[in-house]
């Protein structure tokens, strides 16, 4: 069965940093992976992706302060994000790239003072 697990959001003050982690479970972890966030009202978004060969990509938005990680021995993808904004409150989900499997519950990220 195939399920995602992410974990590591939380309440945070403008400015400062999380780091969010994904594991993954039923899949061979080789797939490329995004980080994605649903702020309300908002559809879902591409935040950061990682290759198998650990080519990354950000979006404007967040380039310069994210950076995507993974670990493949541990199936687990993740996003350490620095210098958040208010903008960034979101809750944040992983999956491959483009996405193609089940959603799992995301963790939510509140940026606020």
């Amino acid at each position: 069965q195939v399920q995602l697990v992410e974990s590591g959001g939380g309440l945070v003050q403008p400015g400062g940093s999380l780091r969010l982690s994904c594991a993954a479970s039923g899949i061979t972890f080789s797939f490329n992976m995004g980080w994605y966030r649903q702020a309300p009202g908002k559809l879902r978004e591409l935040v950061a992706r990682i290759t198998s060969g650990l080519s990354t990509n950000y979006a404007d938005s967040v380039k310069g302060r994210f950076t995507i990680s993974r670990d493949n021995t541990k199936s687990t993808v993740y996003l350490q994000m620095n210098s958040l904004k208010p903008e960034d409150t979101a809750v944040y989900y992983c999956n491959t790239y483009p996405n193609s499997l089940p959603w799992g519950q995301g963790t939510q990220v509140t940026v606020s003072s």
